[in-house]
């Protein structure tokens, strides 16, 4: 299925200079202030401050050595131990209080659509400042990878308010999207598995309309790292209203079509198209073990981003704190 979407004018971004200049800073620093008012304001309140469930590492400390239990992951498994003592051991490590965490940043052609006042970039680009803030702000650091024709930009894990304005500053002074072709989503989680050696929460924030194949890494990198598939859509993604002819574009190609949207038999194709994609999207979202959040163009970030902390929590508890197995992660999915 292409990636046909309503033709819109694109809004003008300003192109990255060397140096931020003082608009530019000025506002990245506007954007963060409203988001810790009008979202981070209202998380602590519902949450308590506790995001402790976002970031979970297995440290660097051995603690203990214990029988293998139902929930543990077997990668902990000390086969010497389990050899002399003749049942299954595991290792058991000091959490780290210093974690690190990455957002890899989908910024194609794509991202760029939406139907109403904001666009998917948008929805990205707060959600990053959301979280990167909340993080850095208990002492975390947060890294970036931004994604556009290839991974053209690396920002190092830092922690505190001024990378966060750093990390916001080089999402908004990025050039406008040129079309060159379908995503190649594999290539970022690919460079992030080769760049993140230490154990990090990672967190992918895509619409993941992409050419196939990604799927393979995507399941490769959560083996190493803590993974969370941050999906970022738009209602009209899913279910097209009648809007007469409609020029439908190709946010990848710029390729055009011209259709009928009065067609009640075209408004059922598409809508059953988009059904079986978000089907099989989340589908592989579960093959690959990997936790799952969705970000809508028309929804409330802090609505979103409680329910995503509560599922964590949940599985947190399901799981005695550690890992979940792949084959009870997926039946908790």
């Amino acid at each position: 299925m292409k990636n046909w979407w309503p033709e819109a004018p694109l809004r003008s971004v300003a192109v990255a200079a060397p140096e931020p200049s003082a608009a530019t800073a000025a506002g990245a620093e506007q954007v963060l202030r409203r988001l810790e008012w009008k979202v981070i304001k209202r998380l602590d309140g519902l949450l308590q401050g506790d995001y402790r469930t976002l970031l979970r590492g297995t440290g660097l400390d051995l603690a203990d050595l214990r029988e293998y239990q139902l929930h543990d992951d077997v990668r902990h498994i000390d086969w010497n131990v389990t050899a002399r003592m003749q049942s299954p051991h595991v290792r058991v490590f000091t959490e780290d209080r210093e974690m690190a965490a990455w957002f890899l940043l989908d910024l194609s052609p794509s991202v760029d659509f939406g139907s109403g006042e904001l666009r998917k970039r948008n929805i990205s680009a707060e959600f990053v400042a959301v979280l990167a803030r909340l993080l850095t702000r208990h002492g975390n650091r947060v890294g970036a990878m931004l994604y556009g024709a290839g991974v053209d930009t690396v920002i190092p894990t830092r922690s505190g308010r001024r990378h966060v304005l750093h990390l916001l500053h080089s999402i908004q002074t990025r050039p406008a999207s040129v079309e060159s072709g379908q995503t190649r989503l594999d290539e970022l989680l690919a460079s992030a598995a080769s760049l993140i050696k230490r154990r990090s929460t990672v967190f992918v924030v895509s619409d993941f309309i992409s050419d196939p194949g990604w799927e393979r890494t995507l399941a490769q990198l959560a083996q190493r790292h803590e993974v969370v598939a941050v999906r970022v859509l738009d209602p009209m993604e899913l279910d097209l209203p009648d809007l007469g002819l409609l020029t439908l574009r190709d946010a990848e190609t710029g390729e055009n079509v011209v259709v009928d949207t009065h067609d009640a038999g075209f408004r059922k194709r598409f809508a059953r198209i988009a059904a079986q994609r978000e089907a099989d999207l989340r589908q592989a979202l579960v093959r690959a073990g990997v936790d799952a959040l969705e970000l809508s163009t028309d929804a409330d970030l802090v609505d979103a981003i409680v329910r995503f902390v509560e599922m964590r929590k949940r599985r947190t508890k399901l799981s005695g704190g550690g890992g979940l197995p792949t084959h009870l992660r997926r039946a908790a999915a």
